[in-house]
């Protein structure tokens, strides 16, 4: 099962440090760690919030610096794509996996998935059971219909604005935090629902 997605920044913006990433948007799936441990039990829902929001923050941080260091050993320079690009985009990313220890930040041991396009980057956080190749197909698929229904990668894209829809995406693509084995003919009609979705 899949933990989290969320899309953040991998690279400086102006109203950050160095070192920061902003979460642009995140969706938990599953099971709330707080709520299952027995030292959160007496937090109000609005700490559980604070500290889930904390969770995926620290997240978002890893995988800025794991980003970063893809970026720096490759020593490809990042070159901006227009809007209509956004395959081309996609095709240029960086991707990588980091294991995320037990406690650090979720209670058991969970894997990372990462796509660094441009200056966005797109998470997957699943359980260490989890087929990988099957997780990075759907982030990648999940990124693709982003970038091109959603313009995240144009001046002035407000990704916190178009929140709803990636919900519907996410709902059909990854429903309930499940990854989906799609034979040729259910991928094309999901394609079609999505396409007719996000052309409203």
């Amino acid at each position: 099962m899949v933990r989290c997605f969320l899309i953040h920044t991998v690279c400086p913006v102006s109203a950050l440090s160095a070192g920061e990433s902003r979460v642009l948007y995140s969706r938990v799936f599953g099971p709330d760690d707080g709520v299952l441990s027995e030292r959160h039990r007496e937090l109000s829902p609005e700490e559980r919030r604070l500290l889930q929001k904390e969770k995926v923050a620290a997240v978002a941080r890893q995988v800025r610096s794991a980003v970063s260091l893809s970026r720096e050993s490759s020593g490809r320079l990042i070159v901006e794509t227009m809007p209509g690009e956004e395959n081309l985009a996609l095709q240029d990313a960086d991707c990588g996996v980091v294991r995320l220890r037990a406690g650090d930040p979720f209670s058991e041991e969970t894997s990372a998935l990462w796509l660094g396009v441009q200056s966005l980057g797109f998470t997957l956080v699943c359980e260490p059971h989890e087929n990988l190749l099957l997780a990075e197909g759907t982030l990648r698929n999940l990124t693709r219909h982003c970038l091109e229904h959603l313009h995240m990668l144009g001046q002035g894209s407000e990704v916190l604005l178009k929140s709803n829809r990636i919900d519907v995406l996410l709902s059909r693509l990854l429903p309930h935090g499940q990854l989906l084995f799609l034979n040729h003919r259910f991928a094309q009609s999901l394609e079609k629902e999505v396409a007719a979705y996000m052309a409203k």
